[in-house]
Protein backbone atom coordinates (compact mmCIF):
# COMPACT_ATOMS: atom_id res chain seq x y z
CA UNK A 1 0.00 0.00 0.00
CA UNK A 2 1.58 3.32 -1.01
CA UNK A 3 1.75 6.26 1.50
CA UNK A 4 -0.90 8.38 -0.19
CA UNK A 5 -3.18 5.46 0.57
CA UNK A 6 -2.32 5.17 4.58
CA UNK A 7 -2.21 8.94 5.31
CA UNK A 8 -5.47 10.56 6.45
CA UNK A 9 -7.40 12.11 3.85
CA UNK A 10 -6.62 16.27 4.64
CA UNK A 11 -9.92 18.23 4.25
CA UNK A 12 -10.54 21.71 5.01
CA UNK A 13 -13.52 22.22 7.63
CA UNK A 14 -15.52 25.33 7.55
CA UNK A 15 -15.65 26.47 11.18
CA UNK A 16 -20.05 26.88 10.57
CA UNK A 17 -19.70 22.93 9.86
CA UNK A 18 -17.71 22.35 13.34
CA UNK A 19 -20.78 22.20 15.66
CA UNK A 20 -22.40 19.74 13.26
CA UNK A 21 -19.20 17.79 13.37
CA UNK A 22 -18.66 18.07 17.25
CA UNK A 23 -22.42 16.77 17.75
CA UNK A 24 -21.93 13.80 15.49
CA UNK A 25 -19.25 12.06 16.93
CA UNK A 26 -20.80 12.86 20.30
CA UNK A 27 -18.63 14.99 21.66
CA UNK A 28 -18.25 14.22 25.73
CA UNK A 29 -20.06 10.88 25.62
CA UNK A 30 -18.12 7.59 27.03
CA UNK A 31 -16.38 5.78 23.83
CA UNK A 32 -18.66 3.20 24.07
CA UNK A 33 -21.60 5.38 23.78
CA UNK A 34 -20.76 7.61 20.99
CA UNK A 35 -19.40 4.66 19.29
CA UNK A 36 -23.33 3.44 19.77
CA UNK A 37 -24.58 6.46 17.98
CA UNK A 38 -27.23 7.83 19.99
CA UNK A 39 -27.55 10.54 17.87
CA UNK A 40 -28.39 8.04 15.12
CA UNK A 41 -31.53 7.34 17.45
CA UNK A 42 -33.51 9.70 15.62
CA UNK A 43 -33.95 8.30 12.38
CA UNK A 44 -36.18 5.53 14.45
CA UNK A 45 -38.68 8.52 15.11
CA UNK A 46 -40.07 7.16 11.84
CA UNK A 47 -41.28 3.89 13.47
CA UNK A 48 -43.99 5.72 15.49
CA UNK A 49 -45.41 6.88 12.26
CA UNK A 50 -47.75 4.12 11.93
CA UNK A 51 -48.88 4.84 15.66
CA UNK A 52 -49.95 8.40 14.77
CA UNK A 53 -51.03 8.25 11.32
CA UNK A 54 -53.80 5.07 12.12
CA UNK A 55 -54.89 6.87 15.18
CA UNK A 56 -53.83 5.14 18.10
CA UNK A 57 -51.30 7.35 19.84
CA UNK A 58 -53.42 7.90 22.63
CA UNK A 59 -54.36 4.02 22.79
CA UNK A 60 -52.27 2.06 26.25
CA UNK A 61 -51.35 -1.16 24.24
CA UNK A 62 -50.63 0.48 21.24
CA UNK A 63 -48.38 3.24 22.33
CA UNK A 64 -46.39 0.48 24.83
CA UNK A 65 -45.84 -1.45 21.61
CA UNK A 66 -44.41 1.11 19.23
CA UNK A 67 -42.35 2.29 22.30
CA UNK A 68 -40.92 -1.25 22.93
CA UNK A 69 -40.20 -0.93 18.84
CA UNK A 70 -38.66 2.15 18.65
CA UNK A 71 -35.94 0.61 21.68
CA UNK A 72 -35.44 -2.67 19.23
CA UNK A 73 -34.55 -0.54 16.48
CA UNK A 74 -32.07 1.36 18.57
CA UNK A 75 -30.13 -1.83 19.78
CA UNK A 76 -30.25 -3.18 16.60
CA UNK A 77 -29.01 -0.02 14.82
CA UNK A 78 -26.56 0.75 17.40
CA UNK A 79 -25.33 -3.28 17.18
CA UNK A 80 -24.73 -2.52 13.14
CA UNK A 81 -22.81 0.63 14.05
CA UNK A 82 -20.03 -0.99 15.93
CA UNK A 83 -19.99 -3.69 13.38
CA UNK A 84 -19.59 -1.36 10.84
CA UNK A 85 -16.66 0.31 12.84
CA UNK A 86 -15.14 -3.06 13.24
CA UNK A 87 -15.19 -3.55 9.43
CA UNK A 88 -14.01 0.01 8.02
CA UNK A 89 -11.40 0.96 10.73
CA UNK A 90 -8.86 1.25 8.45
CA UNK A 91 -10.92 3.10 6.21
CA UNK A 92 -12.24 5.53 9.58
CA UNK A 93 -8.75 6.06 9.73
CA UNK A 94 -7.98 7.81 6.93
CA UNK A 95 -11.48 10.34 7.11
CA UNK A 96 -10.92 13.46 8.52
CA UNK A 97 -14.08 12.69 10.94
CA UNK A 98 -14.28 9.38 11.18
CA UNK A 99 -10.84 8.55 12.30
CA UNK A 100 -12.14 10.20 15.69
CA UNK A 101 -14.62 7.42 16.23
CA UNK A 102 -13.91 5.49 19.76
CA UNK A 103 -12.68 2.39 17.57
CA UNK A 104 -10.54 3.89 15.00
CA UNK A 105 -9.34 6.17 17.70
CA UNK A 106 -8.38 3.52 19.63
CA UNK A 107 -10.12 4.20 22.47
CA UNK A 108 -12.38 1.53 22.14
CA UNK A 109 -11.14 -2.39 21.65
CA UNK A 110 -12.85 -4.33 19.11
CA UNK A 111 -13.30 -7.29 21.40
CA UNK A 112 -15.30 -4.38 23.63
CA UNK A 113 -17.28 -3.07 20.23
CA UNK A 114 -17.71 -6.92 19.29
CA UNK A 115 -19.11 -8.09 22.49
CA UNK A 116 -21.71 -5.12 22.81
CA UNK A 117 -22.40 -5.55 19.26
CA UNK A 118 -23.63 -9.42 19.99
CA UNK A 119 -25.48 -7.93 23.04
CA UNK A 120 -27.27 -5.31 21.46
CA UNK A 121 -28.54 -7.84 18.70
CA UNK A 122 -29.50 -10.46 21.11
CA UNK A 123 -31.69 -8.02 23.22
CA UNK A 124 -33.20 -6.67 20.12
CA UNK A 125 -34.19 -10.06 19.07
CA UNK A 126 -35.56 -10.97 22.29
CA UNK A 127 -37.39 -7.37 22.35
CA UNK A 128 -38.97 -8.03 18.87
CA UNK A 129 -40.09 -11.39 19.87
CA UNK A 130 -41.74 -10.49 22.78
CA UNK A 131 -43.98 -7.64 20.53
CA UNK A 132 -44.63 -9.94 18.29
CA UNK A 133 -43.28 -12.78 15.30
CA UNK A 134 -44.16 -10.41 12.37
CA UNK A 135 -41.85 -7.70 13.92
CA UNK A 136 -39.26 -10.18 15.10
CA UNK A 137 -38.78 -10.75 11.02
CA UNK A 138 -38.79 -7.08 10.34
CA UNK A 139 -35.90 -6.64 12.87
CA UNK A 140 -34.25 -10.15 11.74
CA UNK A 141 -34.57 -8.72 8.03
CA UNK A 142 -33.30 -5.15 9.24
CA UNK A 143 -30.37 -6.70 10.39
CA UNK A 144 -29.46 -9.01 7.88
CA UNK A 145 -29.89 -6.11 5.08
CA UNK A 146 -27.47 -3.94 7.00
CA UNK A 147 -25.04 -6.60 7.69
CA UNK A 148 -25.12 -7.03 3.90
CA UNK A 149 -24.89 -3.27 3.29
CA UNK A 150 -21.51 -2.57 5.26
CA UNK A 151 -20.32 -6.30 3.43
CA UNK A 152 -20.55 -5.02 0.45
CA UNK A 153 -23.43 -3.10 -0.83
CA UNK A 154 -22.45 -0.06 0.17
CA UNK A 155 -19.99 -0.36 -2.59
CA UNK A 156 -22.29 -0.35 -5.47
CA UNK A 157 -23.39 2.58 -7.32
CA UNK A 158 -27.11 3.96 -6.19
CA UNK A 159 -27.97 0.26 -5.19
CA UNK A 160 -26.11 1.82 -1.77
CA UNK A 161 -28.81 4.49 -1.05
CA UNK A 162 -31.48 2.20 -2.08
CA UNK A 163 -29.88 -0.39 0.43
CA UNK A 164 -30.53 2.91 2.89
CA UNK A 165 -33.85 3.47 2.25
CA UNK A 166 -34.86 -0.10 2.47
CA UNK A 167 -33.63 0.35 5.84
CA UNK A 168 -36.03 3.59 6.84
CA UNK A 169 -39.05 1.49 4.79
CA UNK A 170 -38.24 -1.18 7.16
CA UNK A 171 -38.36 0.66 10.14
CA UNK A 172 -41.92 2.49 9.12
CA UNK A 173 -43.36 -1.23 8.50
CA UNK A 174 -41.51 -2.35 11.54
CA UNK A 175 -44.02 0.59 13.28
CA UNK A 176 -47.23 -0.95 11.70
CA UNK A 177 -46.45 -4.28 12.25
CA UNK A 178 -45.88 -3.98 15.63
CA UNK A 179 -49.44 -2.61 16.51
CA UNK A 180 -51.03 -4.89 14.50
CA UNK A 181 -52.12 -2.36 11.52
CA UNK A 182 -52.21 -2.24 7.61
CA UNK A 183 -48.93 -0.72 6.10
CA UNK A 184 -50.61 2.41 3.93
CA UNK A 185 -48.76 2.28 0.72
CA UNK A 186 -48.32 5.26 1.01
CA UNK A 187 -45.85 4.96 3.80
CA UNK A 188 -43.88 3.18 1.33
CA UNK A 189 -43.30 5.40 -0.76
CA UNK A 190 -43.05 8.88 0.99
CA UNK A 191 -40.64 7.28 3.43
CA UNK A 192 -38.75 5.28 0.21
CA UNK A 193 -38.62 8.77 -1.60
CA UNK A 194 -37.69 10.84 1.74
CA UNK A 195 -34.66 8.49 2.44
CA UNK A 196 -33.45 8.49 -1.36
CA UNK A 197 -33.72 12.33 -0.91
CA UNK A 198 -31.73 12.52 2.30
CA UNK A 199 -29.00 9.67 1.25
CA UNK A 200 -27.97 10.84 -2.24
CA UNK A 201 -27.52 14.55 -0.15
CA UNK A 202 -25.16 12.59 2.10
CA UNK A 203 -23.65 11.23 -1.24
CA UNK A 204 -22.58 14.49 -2.43
CA UNK A 205 -21.27 15.86 0.77
CA UNK A 206 -19.01 13.20 1.43
CA UNK A 207 -17.74 13.65 -2.86
CA UNK A 208 -17.39 17.72 -2.19
CA UNK A 209 -15.81 17.65 1.20
CA UNK A 210 -13.42 14.85 0.18
CA UNK A 211 -12.85 15.54 -3.32
CA UNK A 212 -10.30 13.83 -4.89
CA UNK A 213 -9.63 11.91 -2.08
CA UNK A 214 -12.89 10.41 -1.98
CA UNK A 215 -12.57 7.06 -3.31
CA UNK A 216 -9.83 6.46 -0.69
CA UNK A 217 -13.21 6.62 1.93
CA UNK A 218 -15.76 4.79 0.05
CA UNK A 219 -14.97 2.65 -2.81
CA UNK A 220 -18.20 3.74 -5.45
CA UNK A 221 -17.66 8.09 -4.48
CA UNK A 222 -15.59 7.61 -7.87
CA UNK A 223 -18.62 6.13 -9.64
CA UNK A 224 -21.00 9.02 -8.64
CA UNK A 225 -20.49 12.72 -9.86
CA UNK A 226 -21.74 16.12 -8.48
CA UNK A 227 -24.12 17.07 -11.80
CA UNK A 228 -25.28 13.59 -11.55
CA UNK A 229 -26.28 13.58 -7.86
CA UNK A 230 -27.30 17.74 -8.25
CA UNK A 231 -30.20 15.51 -10.81
CA UNK A 232 -30.78 12.33 -8.53
CA UNK A 233 -31.46 14.75 -5.37
CA UNK A 234 -33.81 16.90 -7.96
CA UNK A 235 -35.80 13.75 -9.24
CA UNK A 236 -36.02 12.50 -5.37
CA UNK A 237 -36.78 16.10 -4.31
CA UNK A 238 -39.86 16.67 -6.59
CA UNK A 239 -41.20 13.15 -6.41
CA UNK A 240 -41.28 13.39 -2.55
CA UNK A 241 -43.34 16.62 -2.24
CA UNK A 242 -45.71 15.29 -4.91
CA UNK A 243 -45.99 11.59 -3.53
CA UNK A 244 -46.85 13.11 -0.20
CA UNK A 245 -49.05 16.04 -1.56
CA UNK A 246 -51.49 12.91 -3.31
CA UNK A 247 -50.92 11.31 -0.31
CA UNK A 248 -52.73 14.51 1.70
CA UNK A 249 -56.23 13.76 -0.32
CA UNK A 250 -55.83 10.16 -1.62
CA UNK A 251 -54.86 8.18 1.15
CA UNK A 252 -57.85 6.25 3.44
CA UNK A 253 -56.01 7.26 6.75
CA UNK A 254 -56.50 11.10 6.44
CA UNK A 255 -59.88 13.40 6.81
CA UNK A 256 -62.24 13.10 4.40
CA UNK A 257 -62.42 17.20 4.86
CA UNK A 258 -58.80 17.44 2.66
CA UNK A 259 -57.54 19.21 5.91
CA UNK A 260 -53.98 17.27 5.78
CA UNK A 261 -53.49 19.50 2.89
CA UNK A 262 -52.66 22.58 4.94
CA UNK A 263 -49.48 19.99 6.01
CA UNK A 264 -47.94 20.09 2.12
CA UNK A 265 -46.04 23.78 2.88
CA UNK A 266 -44.94 22.03 5.75
CA UNK A 267 -43.26 19.34 3.69
CA UNK A 268 -42.12 21.44 0.74
CA UNK A 269 -40.42 24.09 2.93
CA UNK A 270 -38.58 20.99 4.50
CA UNK A 271 -37.89 19.81 1.28
CA UNK A 272 -36.45 22.91 0.09
CA UNK A 273 -34.46 23.87 2.68
CA UNK A 274 -32.29 20.75 2.87
CA UNK A 275 -31.53 21.72 -0.43
CA UNK A 276 -30.37 24.77 0.62
CA UNK A 277 -28.32 23.43 3.35
CA UNK A 278 -26.58 21.09 1.17
CA UNK A 279 -26.31 23.51 -1.34
CA UNK A 280 -25.33 26.87 0.23
CA UNK A 281 -23.58 25.50 3.56
CA UNK A 282 -22.35 22.18 2.94
CA UNK A 283 -24.49 20.98 5.53
CA UNK A 284 -25.61 17.14 4.09
CA UNK A 285 -23.42 14.78 5.81
CA UNK A 286 -25.42 14.17 9.04
CA UNK A 287 -28.62 15.03 8.90
CA UNK A 288 -29.60 13.35 11.73
CA UNK A 289 -27.56 15.99 13.38
CA UNK A 290 -28.77 18.83 11.26
CA UNK A 291 -32.43 18.50 13.21
CA UNK A 292 -31.57 19.86 15.98
CA UNK A 293 -28.79 22.14 14.69
CA UNK A 294 -30.85 23.85 12.23
CA UNK A 295 -33.87 26.16 13.47
CA UNK A 296 -35.48 26.40 10.83
CA UNK A 297 -35.52 22.96 9.86
CA UNK A 298 -36.25 21.81 13.06
CA UNK A 299 -39.49 24.11 13.76
CA UNK A 300 -40.37 22.73 10.46
CA UNK A 301 -40.52 19.41 11.49
CA UNK A 302 -42.06 20.50 14.96
CA UNK A 303 -44.90 22.60 13.39
CA UNK A 304 -45.95 19.72 10.50
CA UNK A 305 -46.23 16.76 13.67
CA UNK A 306 -48.49 19.36 15.55
CA UNK A 307 -50.42 20.24 12.61
CA UNK A 308 -50.58 16.50 12.01
CA UNK A 309 -51.54 15.32 14.68
CA UNK A 310 -54.36 18.57 15.82
CA UNK A 311 -56.01 17.48 12.02
CA UNK A 312 -55.80 13.55 12.24
CA UNK A 313 -57.20 13.43 16.04
CA UNK A 314 -59.26 16.84 16.05
CA UNK A 315 -60.11 17.88 12.45
CA UNK A 316 -62.52 15.06 11.37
Amino acid sequence: MSSTETEPISVRIHPRNLNVRRMALGVGLPPLLRAMRPHQWTKNAIVGAALIFDRRLFELDPLLHGVAAILCFCAVSSAIYLINDLRDVEADKLHPVKRLRPVAAGELSPRTAGATAGVLLVLALFGAALINLGFLGVIAGYAVLMIAYSAGLKRMVILDVFAIAAGFVLRAAGGAVAIDVPVSPWLYVCTLLLALFIGFGKRRHELTTLESAASRHRANLEAYSVPLLDQLIGIVASATVMAYSIYTFDASSVPRNHAMMLTIPFVAYAIFRYLYLIHRRDLGGSPEVLLFTDRPLLACIVGWGFASILIIYLWT
